[in-house]
């Protein structure tokens, strides 16, 4: 059992998501740093869909009643048990009610903690992934509050018993910079802006605004013009309304064209405002890490080099995964 003394400022349970429901209108939820999450979950021997603690900008204090192994990966954070520094991406033993304690954030904006056996929360449609807006799933549908206990979980590899000291080869740690490039596929509604509003999208930079969280980013910069046209029946009169659309996890909608946003993992499904691109699966991890006032730029790339990207981050992870199993 984990007992919860301090929670954070922000902090979840989280797995990969529950996809499938989009049709009822549920977002997947789960760990906006899938890679992250992932390789925390590796280096302690779980399945990768093993819950984790995802942690926002201030991480908790927990304290441990039995010996376990975590990692903690993603952001850059000053983490210590029981008074000792803690290596970020590499495994650590903890023993019977030792605390960990979460201090100065450096980099990046969020932190994953994988315990051996992962996170045990009740599965709701077939995942452990809080979505706070409608309080389902995860720890009673909410972020983890002091006084919490958490049950640590039996999702570990089969015949895979990791100790401390086993870590991610600098190669594979993520930078997280000030300045990011985020790469997007183009559309589905990019033609109703003018060419110079479509050129200025992929040529100047955007910055992240303090409205940054679960649900979306919103980035601040050059206005983008839509082309005028005619409301369409049962749309608004503003030129980037719709009539209905589906919402892509990563889809940039651009209301009014004053402000770009990102939608994430807890976003709804669908609604009224053209989407004029969507990040890749890949950079959606970066772009999870950003805070403001952290810059981002746009780069247009195909479907077939989003796929790219997407299996070779899979290849990164087998690659640490079979490092762990040696």
């Amino acid at each position: 059992m984990i007992t919860v003394e301090a929670p954070g400022l922000f902090s979840t349970v989280q797995d990969r998501g529950r996809p499938g429901y989009y049709a009822m209108g549920i977002p997947p939820s789960g760990a906006l740093d899938l890679y992250a999450h992932d390789v925390a979950n590796v280096l302690v021997g779980n399945r990768r869909d093993a819950a984790t603690i995802e942690c926002t900008f201030v991480g908790p204090t927990l304290t441990f009643d039995e010996f376990t192994v975590i990692a903690i990966t993603g952001a850059a954070a000053e983490v210590y048990l029981e008074g000792m520094r803690v290596p970020m991406w590499m495994s650590q033993v903890v023993r019977a009610n030792q605390t960990l304690e979460f201090r100065r954030l450096a980099t990046g904006a969020r932190s994953y903690i994988a315990v051996r056996g992962g996170i045990e929360v009740p599965s709701l449609m077939g995942s452990l992934s809080t979505y706070v807006a409608s309080g389902l799933g995860g720890h009673h549908g909410r972020p983890l509050a002091a006084g919490d206990t958490l049950q640590v979980g039996a999702a570990v590899v089969p015949f895979s018993s990791p100790c401390g000291g086993v870590d991610v080869p600098d190669s594979d740690i993520p930078s997280y910079p000030s300045e990011l490039e985020i790469r997007v596929v183009p559309g589905l509604c990019d033609y109703r802006l003018t060419p110079s509003a479509l050129e200025d999208l992929y040529s100047t930079p955007y910055t992240v605004t303090t409205e940054a969280n679960r649900t979306g980013y919103r980035l601040a910069g050059k206005p983008l013009e839509f082309k005028p046209r005619p409301a369409p029946f049962g749309a608004g009169d503003d030129p980037s309304n719709v009539v209905n659309l589906g919402y892509p996890v990563g889809s940039i909608q651009v209301p009014s064209g004053t402000e770009l946003i990102c939608l994430l993992r807890d976003a709804v499904t669908g609604g009224g405002y053209a989407t004029v691109g969507t990040i890749i699966s890949v950079d959606l991890d970066a772009l999870a890490q950003a805070k403001s006032p952290d810059v981002v730029r746009f780069v247009p790339v195909s479907i077939d080099q989003a796929i790219a990207a997407r299996a070779d981050r899979e290849s990164r992870v087998q690659r640490i995964t079979q490092n762990v199993l040696r």
